[in-house]
């Protein structure tokens, strides 16, 4: 039985679960009626619903995790010891094999026997498993769901555990987000600490050129590789910090522009087109940037005579920075516009009454009341703008350059990280650790913007009665 079909059995049970626990407390209740209850018929239909899903749903998330492990360990003994010695001890591999073998994603005929019959053990034991899962999983369920409908009585209080167990589902969830941010941190420290013992701190960190080009094999001429992520970092900086000068001004005036001045109507046709930009796919921009800007850019440049003192590149920063900040103006004009809206009337009212104009009352009152969630959307405007990708591959190239010029072509970060992963070089290679050494200062970078934008909110936040 599938994961699919199981899961739908114990929906169409929980369903049933409801209509029983609702119809018991119904016949329990007497000739008073609902009246004599603790709580209403529908909170001891959803009491008996959760006592016959969560555990069934426990059971099958838990077995899910481990019964991998278990099976494939009786599928080792099956391997010869020859097919072992030929994939230079690693069992992984081996079996990769027979789950291809068992999926019929290799012939058997160009395989050893034994791990013919590993594979065909792993089939076997994988169908026994299906069905026992179901077997436990459903029986949990029942059971589960007939304990508690037996306990339905006037006096339990179906309404106060219904509530408990949304309390800690929602718990659950919160923590489930804590822990997942965890594992994320943890998974990439340690792979950090891996590149770090192979390639200096120092190194990384302040190195002035970045060519992570090493030999795969160990007789192999290659380079040894150079980590310095110095032109990564200026490049990621370079970019972002066009598309947020772009962004932020015209994102903010826009936002000013529909709260403030803007008639209902015009702000009815402006505010859709806006977020349309936001739902536009990135590989659009990048050939909008591509195609259209970068090269008009590099024309204006020679135009205007700038190649003399410049570098000019059919692949540039200014390009993707441009680009990019038009894609991220929704992310500042509508957060923005939101919170500006959220200002109190009165505040506009009482500085119009005192003899202020317009735009005094936007520049002193509205904008320092909304400054908290204007830095809200001014961070989220720049995380946008580095972690963004596909704009930066497509207009601003890969190569490492360390320049402040912006018609010179950089690379970002986040380019880097997907370039280094992507190929046949070993997962244990400086070059492919040196993805996690760049995720985990972007991290660290993005965790200090939070804190930067938390320092702002609290020194000029404003607090109304």
């Amino acid at each position: 039985m599938n994961a699919s079909l199981l899961l739908l059995i114990v929906a169409l049970l929980s369903g049933l679960a409801f209509w029983a626990g609702r119809s018991r407390s119904l016949v329990v209740a007497g000739v008073g009626g609902v009246r004599t209850l603790n709580s209403l018929p529908f909170y001891y239909g959803s009491l008996t619903a959760f006592w016959c899903a969560l555990p069934s749903l426990v059971v099958i998330f838990l077995w899910s995790i481990f019964d991998g492990v278990f099976i494939e360990k009786l599928v080792h003994p099956l391997i010869a010891p020859a097919v072992l010695e030929a994939a230079h001890g690693n069992m992984d591999l081996v079996m990769n094999q027979v789950r291809n073998l068992a999926a019929s994603h290799v012939s058997a005929a160009s395989v050893d026997p034994s791990v013919v019959a590993a594979a065909e053990r792993l089939n076997s034991l994988e169908n026994i498993n299906r069905w026992a899962q179901a077997g436990v999983a459903l029986s949990f369920a029942v059971i589960g769901a007939i304990w508690i409908w037996l306990r339905i009585n006037p006096q339990l209080k179906a309404r106060a555990k219904v509530e408990d167990i949304f309390r800690w589902l929602l718990f659950s969830c919160a923590l489930l987000a804590i822990l997942t941010t965890i594992g994320i941190l943890l998974s990439v420290l340690f792979e950090s600490l891996r590149f770090f013992q192979r390639v200096p701190v120092t190194e990384f960190l302040f190195g002035l050129e970045w060519s992570p080009q090493t030999a795969i094999r160990a007789d192999q001429q290659g380079s040894s590789g150079s980590f310095g992520a110095v032109p990564l970092f200026a490049g990621t900086l370079l970019i972002a910090g066009i598309a947020l000068l772009v962004a932020v001004p015209t994102g903010l005036m826009v936002a000013i522009y529909l709260t403030e001045y803007a008639s209902p109507r015009m702000r009815s046709l402006i505010k859709p087109v806006l977020e349309v930009l936001a739902g536009i796919p990135t590989v659009v921009y990048g050939f909008f940037a591509a195609l259209t800007v970068a090269p008009l850019i590099r024309d204006l440049g020679l135009s205007l005579g700038l190649d003399q003192w410049l570098a000019i590149s059919s692949e540039s920063a200014l390009a993707a920075g441009l680009v990019m900040g038009v894609m991220i103006i929704p992310f500042v004009s509508s957060l923005s516009d939101d919170v500006i809206n959220a200002v109190p009337q009165s505040l506009r009212d009482g500085a119009l009454g005192l003899g202020s104009t317009h735009s005094e009352v936007v520049k002193l009152v509205v904008i320092p009341a909304a400054l908290p969630g204007i830095v809200g959307s001014i961070l989220l405007a720049a995380a946008r703008a580095i972690g963004e990708t596909m704009i930066v591959v497509m207009a601003a190239g890969l190569a490492a350059n360390l320049t402040a010029n912006p018609f010179d072509s950089v690379t970002t970060v986040t380019v880097q990280i997907v370039t280094l992963l992507v190929g046949d070089q070993e997962f244990e290679s400086a070059k492919t650790l040196a993805a996690f050494a760049l995720g985990l200062v972007l991290f660290m970078v993005t965790l200090g913007l939070n804190y930067f934008a938390l320092y702002i909110v609290r020194k000029y936040r404003e607090q109304y009665e």
